[in-house]
């Protein structure tokens, strides 16, 4: 049974703090969050209202990026600091997560795709196109829009990008929890209860270094890890836990065969939470649908472009390139 984003209510005395790790301050300057040229207004069909920003000119060729569970806008700012001079950056808080409302829908691939259809639709003039880019549940909010608005891909996308994303099977795969599922299979219940329980991330350095090792990889940098870390203790425990329960459930195999534009698919080599295994299994279907653009792996865990955001940005750069093609010939 989905089950229905939890209301806010409970958390708004923390709402500040929140805000306040996702805009905390590094040395690393990509990292740091920018003012919003646009905040556009999105309420969903259920009358959930949409944290939506928009970066960058208002006549620049447009990109749209969708973020992952327990992340906000903020997570893409190694991306809007560097595409947003030349580029129409848009990102948005999924539901229940940010500063985006939960409404009254339940959780699950059609509710996905209907609010991505819907920042589409009040982000993009008759006619124009975005290169759209999904990391994690993001790319699953991606794949899910292609099952249930397969006529609006060639409309809507130049190019797509999917980040260490998956289809299915996502607690099967899972090695978060040494020797789960590398040596021994994982209950179910495990996934449950680790991911689906409405408990606080704390912060220290305790934390930082588990999340570090088991998130991305030794490489990864003070900043970078400090970066992933608080955006994701941002998010509300009862959001975190209520959406991973649902996305303990998600199957949409095969549904990556209906981007039918220039996609390209990122995985990360030592990616715990979805291992290479998902990525790989969306490439495969995009092959065999001859949509696949390129195939990448990155020495990187999950965080894939806060770890590697130069090789990340150029692939990016790369999709944006091809997308043009695409208009060239759709054009001609």
């Amino acid at each position: 049974m989905l089950e229905k984003l939890p209301e806010a209510r409970t958390d708004m005395l923390t709402a500040p703090y929140r805000a306040a790790l996702r805009s905390r301050t590094y040395a690393t300057e990509t990292l740091n969050t920018p003012r919003p040229a646009q905040v556009i207004p999105v309420t969903t069909r259920d009358g959930a209202k949409l944290r939506v920003h928009a970066y960058g000119p208002a006549d620049g060729e447009v990109i749209v990026f969708a973020h992952g569970w327990s992340c906000a806008i903020e997570y893409w700012n190694p991306q809007i600091n560097v595409f947003s001079g030349e580029y129409r950056v848009i990102a948005f808080d999924q539901r229940g997560h940010g500063e985006s409302e939960s409404g009254t829908r339940p959780f699950g691939a059609e509710q996905l795709a209907d609010d991505f259809a819907q920042v589409l639709d009040a982000v993009l003039r008759p006619g124009q196109r975005a290169v759209l880019v999904g990391h994690s549940m993001g790319g699953m909010t991606i794949q899910a829009w292609a099952r249930y608005y397969p006529e609006q891909v060639a409309e809507r996308a130049s190019a797509v990008v999917l980040a260490t994303t998956a289809a299915r099977q996502i607690p099967n795969r899972a090695t978060v929890i040494p020797f789960l599922n590398d040596l021994v299979p994982a209950p179910s219940w495990v996934a449950r209860m680790l991911f689906g329980t409405p408990l606080p991330l704390p912060g220290g350095s305790a934390v930082g270094l588990i999340a570090k090792y088991r998130l991305m990889t030794p490489s990864a940098t003070a900043d970078e890890a400090d970066f992933g870390l608080s955006i994701v203790r941002s998010c509300r425990p009862s959001v975190r836990a209520s959406v991973a329960r649902g996305l303990l459930h998600l199957d949409l195999h095969g549904a990556a065969a209906n981007l039918t534009v220039p996609t390209t698919v990122i995985a990360g080599t030592a990616d715990r939470l979805l291992p290479e295994i998902h990525s790989r299994e969306i490439a495969d279907t995009l092959a065999d649908a001859g949509y696949l653009d390129r195939y990448v792996i990155l020495p990187t865990g999950h965080l894939v472009n806060i770890e590697a955001p130069q090789a990340f940005n150029a692939e990016l750069h790369r999709a944006i390139r091809m997308g043009r093609r695409g208009l060239i010939a759709v054009a001609g």
